[in-house]
């Protein structure tokens, strides 16, 4: 039986979390819970789950008396509190956006296994987030939640110690995998929710449109499998079937293949290093007809190549990108702005502020605020 706290549980990833937990109740415990501002959501999660803790991190609401068995913490650093304080071996970080990196950096001081679904951790703060993982024993206390990331994690697992040569990482394409790049510029919100094969949140959603997602995927692989940027190739696969690949110096190719359902990745983090029943559906690969893969359109899609030059650059760069892209999609997420200029927001705050320093949190945190304040100017809100 393995505690495991849920940060994010009202989030896509939470939810599934928790539908994977209650398939195997003689395998988990939930100790706590999170959410942004879900109170609704939350209270039936804690009733049905009955953690110790629960979090709020956004307004403070008043707490049903039916859930007195349960202590409520409020505020912007509850998750952080949680996340320390919680019950249990595992720690899901499941939030949307830099906001996790404290708390993934607080269960580790904590000694607590990080499940993590929050690419944003790696993204602002790997350096740092990489040595804080490290196991004296040889313990995996990282272990990659997101699709992809678990997919190459599988694929290197079923290797032994043979080390790769490059990482292939799959990327869907998006709604606008087709589209012209004028058209594009000015896509509608409904048009870039309208993802092809994985049902998301709204800003990863956004994200995967504009392939910031693939991105920040990007520079979570280098951090996570010690790779080179030049050891990271994107394919654009809109079957979304295979997860993504590991080719060795031989010529073979590994690759995890399965119908896209984000509880797989969930529970084998969760279950590691068993495999449990997640009641995803089976691939059947008599029924795919064809399994194609591109290469992606930098131009079309200048993410991609704008996480190569910050994995180059160093320091904050990374941090920059992630903080202005959060601040531009969610500009776009309240139609203050066109999609295309999600783009033109972290170009600018790349040029001005990519070159500070992320040897610690209060660097990462100044880099960031400074990114956003930039990226607001640029789109003048």
């Amino acid at each position: 039986m393995r505690g495991i706290a849920i940060l994010g549980s009202t989030g896509s990833i939470g939810r599934q979390a928790v539908d994977v937990v209650l398939r195997h109740p003689d395998q988990f415990s939930v100790t706590a819970l999170t959410a942004h501002n879900n109170a609704g959501l939350l209270f039936e999660q804690v009733r049905m789950l009955k953690p110790t803790l629960a979090a709020l991190t956004g307004e403070k609401v008043p707490v049903p008396e039916d859930l007195s068995f349960c202590r409520f913490l409020f505020g912007k650093d509850a998750l952080e509190q949680v996340a320390k304080e919680a019950e249990g071996q595992d720690v899901l970080a499941a939030v949307v956006g830099v906001a996790g990196l404290r708390a993934v950096m607080a269960a580790r001081e904590a000694g607590k296994r990080i499940l993590l679904a929050n690419k944003e951790t790696l993204v602002a703060g790997g350096e740092m987030v990489m040595k804080a993982c490290e196991s004296q024993s040889g313990e995996k206390v990282l272990l990659p939640v997101d699709s992809e990331h678990s997919a190459i994690f599988q694929c290197l697992e079923a290797a032994g110690p043979n080390r790769y040569e490059s990482i292939l990482l799959t990327a869907s394409g998006g709604p606008f995998r087709t589209w012209e790049k004028e058209k594009m510029y000015k896509a509608t919100v409904e048009e870039a929710l309208g993802h092809p094969t994985w049902n998301m949140g709204a800003k990863i959603t956004v994200d995967s449109a504009s392939m910031f997602n693939k991105a920040l995927e990007i520079i979570e692989a280098k951090w996570l499998f010690d790779a080179q940027p030049s050891q990271i190739r994107v394919l654009v696969h809109p079957q979304s079937i295979v997860h993504s690949a590991v080719e060795f110096g031989d010529g073979a190719v590994l690759a995890q293949l399965g119908v896209p359902d984000m509880r797989v990745p969930i529970l084998y983090a969760m279950s590691y290093p068993q495999r449990l029943e997640t009641g995803a559906k089976k691939l059947d690969l008599f029924q795919c007809q064809s399994l194609t893969f591109e290469q992606p359109d930098m131009d079309k899609f200048p993410a991609i190549r704008m996480a190569y030059d910050v994995l180059h650059q160093g320091g904050a760069a990374a941090c920059v990108l992630n903080a202005a892209n959060e601040e531009a999609v969610y500009a776009f997420l309240r139609r203050e702005i066109l999609f295309g200029q999600i783009y033109e927001a972290v170009d600018h705050a790349l040029q001005k502020w990519a070159h500070l320093p992320a040897k610690n949190l209060d660097d990462i945190a100044f880099a960031d605020q400074k990114a956003r304040q930039a990226a607001m100017e640029y789109l003048k809100l």
